[in-house]
């Protein structure tokens, strides 16, 4: 594996394809000793607030132990020994082939410079078009056709390869990632159930979690699935071997029975991280034409009317007076009151008053009208302007930044229907329009100024996410919202990885009883590019003490193994399981090639869960299924062809 990169997210993804998938890393840096892109200085205004706060943070720091390499957020570099690294100021062709591209199975250029990613990856193609891609990229259509034509090339050199035939390396494909969009459903999951270990697979975010043994005769909840069984002895050192048997190491994908005679065993389940909470309400559609109720105010309905109301009662009083037929004493009625009629000189009493009442009528007809067209065109006005938080809001999240970043993690929040206030201090920010267009209420303001978290009701929100790109703003608003609400849950986005570190455990150790996370986005992105590195099939991997489970996707078409048969059968306890199906695609084989590269912005429905379909649903060959399997386990259900080339290596990586 090739891993080019100039940030922390480099480092991180090496370190993740050396410990969890056992593979061998050349790291391509521009300096091996300075494993971050140099940070912009921060203007000098804010040199003293940010010198105090690191202060605090690094004298309550140097009051604990030093810190683990385990530790969340840790940024410790992959050593030399396990991850050759290779300097190198640009991936081009010099680099690349002193890296060994030409024998690699995979390669991640995860530069922050998108045009810098794309060139080095039409290098890379054209140097090993059997090569595995994976490029960091923020725009998503771009992303999209880069995919496309990396792959057409693959394919192409493939054919000119085999003389001509019909054989496609399926090593040979590239992914896309944005580091934004794969740090969003961790972050997401933060806010609702207070864990970033999750994994993101057809709309929906699964977590692994770790439960204890349940006490003999309580039935224990096992989730989506069980993962694992745990020796008792992970639990307590001196209670006896459990009777599942596997007191040397955990039992991987047990099946029921192995699960119910289980007695005194820890269990590793897997779950569906949903919210559960208040959801927001949804706005109002409008039609072709506006409601009344949206223009104009309930006080100036009700004046209107009145004034309407009272138009038609000297209407009838005219025609009941004046003998005049109804249309013409409306007329009349309504040319005194425009006062555009003759006096009723030498008219009847009544006429002479009904005149008079008109008249006053339409004075006060005259503010009335005035009233609703300021008050329409405010209305209009709004809306296009960022709402401010409703006064009975509560147990919402604030967002702290709208970058690219918060922009993505504010869409996810919506989706899933979470109360959401944002503060921003740009107004030219990429997540103003989104903020907008959602209608979601929006704080225009600097964070580190007094009184901008009041006016997003920190007081009364669930959690904070502060997601600026300024380490020193997101710290200064945690310190703050935890002054005002000690208990808040606060996730800190942070681009150092060892200042993420410093800053979780000083918070946590100041607020016990409060959740804090601090991550950088380096942490919580490279599990997503360390898997697709490994197969565009490979979601995520959910380690269990020294072993490791993967979450793949899995096309049922051509595959023996899954298509035409049930979930049942497909289960192989200790080795693979079916999670869910996707179940989107039509029958239809045009339809079928219509839906199989949707736009990028478009919503996808979950996958349906297994035990929602039965174990008796028999897999059709247009859909997808998502699985957790041990290495051995993906390996029998997919079993790769050896390489025309280099074989060797894609054994080994098979």
């Amino acid at each position: 594996m090739v891993v080019c990169g100039d940030d922390a997210l480099a480092h991180r993804l090496a370190a993740e394809l050396r410990d969890v998938y056992g593979e061998r890393v050349t790291l391509v840096v521009p300096s091996a000793r300075e494993p971050h892109r140099p940070r912009i200085p921060p203007p000098a205004r804010a040199l003293d607030r940010a010198t105090a706060l690191l202060g605090r943070v690094s004298a309550a720091v140097a009051r604990t132990s030093p810190l683990p390499s385990e530790a969340p957020g840790d940024g410790a570099e992959p050593p030399e020994e396990t991850v050759r690294i290779l300097e190198a100021a640009q991936p081009d062709d010099v680099a690349l082939t002193e890296a060994g591209i030409a024998e690699a199975g995979a390669l991640a250029l995860v530069y922050d410079d998108d045009e810098l990613n794309i060139h080095a990856a039409l290098r890379a193609r054209r140097l090993n078009p059997r090569l595995r891609l994976v490029i960091r990229l923020y725009n998503r259509k771009l992303g999209q056709h880069l995919e496309e034509l990396l792959d057409q090339a693959a394919a192409v050199a493939a054919l000119d390869a085999d003389g001509g035939g019909d054989v496609v390396d399926a090593d040979a494909s590239t992914t896309v990632l944005s580091d934004a969009d794969t740090v969003a459903p961790a972050l997401v999951a933060t806010t609702v159930a207070g864990t970033s270990k999750v994994i993101e697979a057809d709309g929906l975010l699964l977590r692994a979690v770790e439960r204890p043994p349940v006490p003999p005769g309580r039935p224990g909840d096992p989730g989506l699935c069980t993962l694992a069984l745990l020796p008792a002895s992970a639990n307590d050192p001196d209670q006896q071997p459990s009777s599942a048997g596997h007191e040397e190491g955990p039992m991987l994908l047990p099946d029921e029975a192995a699960v119910t005679d289980a007695a005194g065993c820890g269990t590793v389940v897997l779950e569906t991280v949903s919210y559960t909470g208040r959801p927001v309400r949804p706005a109002r559609l409008r039609g072709r034409g506006a409601p009344l109720a949206s223009l104009f105010s309930r006080r100036l309905r009700w004046s209107l009317a009145g004034v309407v109301g009272a138009v038609l009662a000297l209407a009838v009083a005219s025609w009941l007076t004046t003998g005049l037929d109804p249309v013409h004493g409306a007329y009349l009625t309504l040319l005194d009151l425009f006062a555009i009629n003759d006096p009723a000189l030498g008219q009847p009493l009544p006429r002479k008053i009904l005149q008079l009442l008109s008249g006053l009528t339409g004075l006060l007809l005259l503010p009335v009208l005035v009233a609703a067209a300021f008050e329409g065109l405010g209305t209009f006005r709004s809306a296009s302007a960022l709402r401010r938080p409703p006064r009975g809001l509560s147990g919402h999240v604030v967002l702290l930044g709208l970058g690219k970043v918060g922009t993505r993690v504010l869409a996810r929040l919506h989706e899933m229907g979470i109360p959401v206030v944002c503060i921003e201090a740009d107004p030219e920010a990429r997540g103003i329009a989104l903020a907008r267009r959602l209608r979601v209420p929006t704080v225009l303001g600097d964070v580190t100024q007094e009184g901008v978290l009041e006016a997003a009701m920190i007081e009364r929100a669930a959690s904070l996410l502060a997601l600026s790109s300024a380490d020193t703003t997101n710290l200064e608003a945690a310190l703050y919202a935890r002054s005002v609400t000690p208990r808040l849950r606060v996730t800190l986005r942070l681009f150092d990885d060892r200042f993420a570190t410093a800053v979780y455990r000083t918070l946590r150790a100041a607020h016990p009883r409060a959740l804090t996370r601090s991550r950088s986005t380096s942490f919580l992105a490279a599990p997503a590019f360390g898997g697709a590195m490994m197969g565009r099939q490979i979601l995520g991997a959910i380690p269990v003490e020294r072993r490791v489970l993967l979450v793949a996707r899995v096309e049922v078409r051509g595959n023996a193994a899954l298509e035409g048969r049930t979930v049942a059968e497909v289960l192989r306890p200790g080795r693979l399981r079916v999670l869910a199906v996707d179940t989107s695609a039509p029958d239809d084989p045009e339809a079928q090639a219509a839906a199989a590269a949707p736009p990028p912005d478009t919503e996808r429905e979950p996958a349906r869960l297994v035990h929602e379909l039965g174990d008796g649903y028999v897999l059709r060959p247009q859909d997808r299924v998502l699985l957790v399997a041990t290495r051995q386990g993906l390996g029998d259900l997919h079993a790769r062809q050896p390489r025309a080339t280099g074989a060797g290596a894609g054994a080994r990586q098979g």
